[in-house]
């Protein structure tokens, strides 16, 4: 009877919630972490540190004040090399599936509950006051009995200020968030919806209508970032609920197979529909977008925004072509099988070929979106429910160069080249990799790297510079950019900026910005490129095609490709500058040279040095007719071929 007792009490002790995790001092959001077992997992090694261990552990979130929490984000600053395997309740935040490497720290986002009700709203339930998520990983070097807890834990949402973790008592260590007084709220529906944000690349995804099975559901990216862009967009996704995509217009899954759903629980459910008409059954699908011949496509194009083959480019150079948009018909499983039970995918990440990384946060549920009525009536329609994903860029171990920058000026012979290995070294080449990059002459600039040798010695020869062995390297970049020094008078200056494309493919709708930290105040105008100052800055300006002069041509054989080299794309524009008001501005000694610049938004490897001595008349006219003649000629060769 005694045993049957306590067995009770245990039932009963797992069945209820209680407040024993909570910090009985926090009038905020209290956080509490308790180890609960561990053991050692194979190999067996000889280095202690080394040695890995299965850790099972509870995170509790239990909201103890006045205001509701609306989707939850926690940090957890793991510390001994853990790689989390499975968290209940909860998803990565960085949009990273499971299991990963959680080395350093991670951030969790409730899933599939976001919100943290209040006790007075709940009456005290904790079933909606608070988040358990039970985490089940290995970590390194932490032997049971030893205890690994988290070095760190705070809320990620705006306005709370967090204390440092308590003592550990019992396997188990408490934080308390509380509301910072010195945040001004912002103005949010807390009962219902999160604020819209703000970010780099926002996706919005827009429930058309709602049936009990299935719903239709629109997404939308949208590039905000000035300076960036996508070409040929892959946006990914996991399925948290069994779901399946069962048609779609706008763009299409990069594999088109339902083998998963015909012999999975979706198969067994749905036993009368044809799946041969499904799409996609994969539980992580890989959209893509079309071309655009399928614009006007009555079954797969028609939607607003599609088709663009994968582009999205900065808002300023056109805004409509800075979104894309599809639309798709989804299946849902039991047991959410009403028209209310709507539970977005997570975990979504987006990249592109050449393209800066993209980290995406959860999705947030947002106000009901406004869209265009598809009948084109000038009233909007409701979305039925609408989650919002902000994609930031990342910021952290960037990507090697994929453009360089050389730099030339009026005054003196020497062009300074882009630096040796500036977008990455083939170390299989017979060549230095710290040596710097030869001064160059300017008719060097129109021939690839490889052709390039016998020009730059001859040119270190006949000015008495020294030259290392073995040779530097190449800089390996596809694109190249000169900025030439093209005159400096008394009321103003004048540059050149030639864009070289050295790669194999062409660029459509190709941009660039040059940040010009002292001059940028004089700028006046640009001849051949489209130009504007870049929103929100003071120093940089943004260069884009003119209409029909909007494609960077790929390289391309010479005239006679057994003895010529090969010729690059090139576009190439003067731009004037006023010296007007702009005191102690010195364009020779460095003010006139850019301090970054951009192509296609990437940022480009500068020269570490610049083209300031040996100022000197008579090499105005000599610079200027060589590589504008030799540019003008690449130009009319490539419309000739």
């Amino acid at each position: 009877m005694i045993i049957v007792f306590i067995f009770f009490l245990l039932i009963i002790s797992i069945l209820i919630p209680t407040s024993i995790s909570q910090s009985p001092t926090c009038n905020g959001i209290s956080i509490s972490y308790t180890y609960n077992s561990g053991f050692q997992l194979p190999p067996t090694t000889t280095n202690t540190a080394d040695q890995p261990y299965s850790f099972q552990s509870t995170l509790t979130l239990t909201n103890t004040g006045a205001n509701r929490l609306n989707s939850w984000q926690v940090f957890v600053g793991f510390q001994h090399r853990e790689f989390l395997v499975s968290a209940s309740n909860a998803v990565l935040a960085d949009g990273t599936s499971l299991p990963a490497n959680v080395t350093g720290g991670t951030v969790l986002a409730g899933f599939p509950v976001t919100d943290l009700k209040t006790a007075v709203e709940t009456a005290g339930d904790f079933n909606q006051m608070q988040a358990r998520i039970q985490l089940l990983g290995t970590q390194f070097g932490v032997a049971p009995p030893n205890v690994s807890l988290p070095a760190n834990m705070y809320l990620v949402n705006d306005g709370f200020v967090c204390s440092a973790p308590s003592n550990p008592v019992n396997n188990e260590t408490h934080a308390c968030c509380e509301k910072d007084p010195n945040v001004t709220p912002a103005g949010v529906d807390e009962n219902i919806f999160e604020a819209r944000r703000e970010g780099d690349l926002v996706i919005m995804y827009d429930v058309l209508s709602s049936q009990e099975t299935e719903y239709m559901v629109q997404v939308t990216i949208s590039n905000h970032n000035p300076l960036s862009r996508l070409d040929y967009w892959r946006l990914s996704w996991d399925w948290m609920r069994d779901e399946f995509i069962y048609s779609m217009k706008g763009a299409y899954t990069s594999v088109i197979d339902t083998n998963a759903c015909i012999f999975g629980r979706q198969g067994e459910f749905y036993k009368e529909l044809d799946f041969s008409k499904a799409l996609n059954c994969e539980r992580r699908p890989t959209i893509i977008d079309l071309p655009l011949e399928k614009t006007n496509d009555t079954q797969l194009g028609l939607v607003p925004f599609c088709c663009r083959n994968g582009t999205l480019l900065p808002p300023l150079m056109d805004k409509s072509k800075s979104i894309s948009a599809f639309t798709m018909q989804v299946f849902k499983m039991p047991p959410d099988l009403n028209r209310t039970q709507l539970i977005p995918p997570q975990n979504w990440r987006i990249n592109g070929t050449m393209n800066p990384t993209y980290q995406c946060g959860p999705p947030l549920r947002v106000s009901p979106s406004q869209l265009p009525n598809p009948s084109g009536l000038t009233a909007d329609s409701t979305a039925v429910a609408s989650w919002q994903v902000v994609c930031n860029l990342t910021r952290t171990k960037p990507d090697p160069p994929k453009c360089c920058v050389s730099f030339s000026t009026f005054f003196n012979k020497s062009v300074v080249p882009c630096s040796t290995c500036a977008c990455g070294c083939n170390t299989a080449n017979t060549c230095s990799t710290t040596a710097s990059a030869l001064l160059l002459p300017s008719k060097a600039l129109l021939v690839p790297f490889e052709n390039r040798t016998k020009m730059a010695t001859d040119f270190a020869k006949d000015n008495d510079r020294a030259l290392p062995d073995p040779l530097p390297c190449a800089d390996n970049c596809g694109v190249s950019v000169n900025w030439h020094l093209l005159s400096d008078f008394k009321g103003g200056w004048t540059a050149r900026m030639t864009i070289f494309n050295w790669g194999e493919t062409s660029f459509a709708d190709w941009f660039a910005a040059v940040e010009l930290d002292k001059a940028m105040a004089g700028f006046e105008d640009v001849y051949s490129f489209n130009s504007s100052r870049l929103t929100g800055s003071n120093n940089t300006l943004f260069l884009h095609g003119l209409p029909g002069l909007n494609y960077l041509v790929a390289e391309t054989n010479g005239r006679n490709p057994k003895k010529d080299p090969h010729v690059p794309g090139s576009q190439q524009s003067v731009i004037s500058f006023t010296k007007k008001n702009i005191n102690g501005l010195n364009v020779g000694r460095g003010d006139g040279f850019p301090s970054k610049v951009y192509f296609n938004g990437l940022e480009c490897s500068l020269p570490p040095i610049l083209p300031i001595t040996s100022r000197g008349p008579g090499t105005t006219i000599t610079f200027y007719f060589t590589l504008s003649t030799l540019v003008f000629l690449l130009s009319f060769l490539h419309n000739l071929f």
